[in-house]
């Protein structure tokens, strides 16, 4: 495996817009696209080290990224972010010996993956859409109106509220999504498991039958760095077995 860190998908680059990438040995033709967590306001690119290696280990080439975060950025800074650093993925896949993108985040991350998926203004600026991602895994974000962001706005971050800053207001809109799974704890953040099943029964009410969703046991997110007792990425086989089953 080859690992190269810091890579500037910006022009000019600065330390803010850069991203890790994985490379296996001999690439299997897909690459999996990382967003960190930490509520839009912590977090880096490293926290997907364990998982990536993993999946670097069987075949998969990798990308995590750094972005924008509060209280440097506002909202939609780090939509942009994600979609510029998606964009520099796809036009660098030959030298990555791949073909298709995988798309996933955790917590914020998560949010960011979703709105990616639902809200296609944020590819579109780049010359992208859904047809260029084989698929979603979306961990443990929030569907409806991200708390960071309604705190920007003066609104009291434990609201429910579905607008247009969220994956949730957008399903429907587009005639059809990849294939996507949801990951939720079951002692998650407070009120994250219903707002998860909430979104995954709208996309049911529009008749998306692609998604569908992993319950895990324990607090929020705790599986992204924990490994079984053989040592292995736990998060990693997790989405090992969604890149599986969506290329059957």
């Amino acid at each position: 495996m080859k690992l190269m860190q810091n890579i500037p998908y910006t022009t000019p680059a600065d330390d803010v817009h850069l991203m890790d990438v994985y490379l296996p040995e001999k690439c299997n033709g897909s690459l999996f696209f990382y967003v960190h967590g930490g509520g839009l306001e912590f977090g880096d690119k490293t926290e997907f080290d364990t998982a990536a290696r993993y999946l670097a280990q069987r075949g998969y080439a990798i990308a995590s990224i750094n972005y924008r975060m509060y209280p440097a950025a506002h909202y939609p800074d780090f939509l942009w972010d994600a979609a510029q650093a998606l964009h520099f993925v796809k036009e660098h896949l030959a030298e990555y010996q791949a073909e298709k993108i995988y798309v996933g985040g955790s917590s914020a991350g998560g949010y960011v993956s979703m709105m990616l998926c639902f809200d296609p203004q944020y590819m579109a600026r780049f010359g992208m859409d859904n047809s260029d991602i084989a698929g979603y895994f979306h961990d443990a974000g929030q569907p409806t109106a991200h708390f960071r962001v309604l705190k920007e706005k003066g609104i009291d971050g434990r609201r429910v509220i579905v607008d247009d800053t969220c994956a949730m207001y957008h399903v429907g809109t587009l005639p059809d999504y990849p294939p996507m799974r949801f990951i939720v704890s079951d002692n998650d953040l407070q009120n994250r498991y219903e707002q998860t099943v909430l979104m995954l029964s709208t996309l049911r009410h529009f008749g998306f039958q692609k998604a569908d969703h992993v319950l895990m046991h324990g607090n929020h997110c705790a599986y992204i760095v924990a490994v079984d007792e053989q040592g292995e990425s736990i998060f990693g086989q997790m989405i090992l077995d969604f890149l599986t089953k969506t290329e059957q």
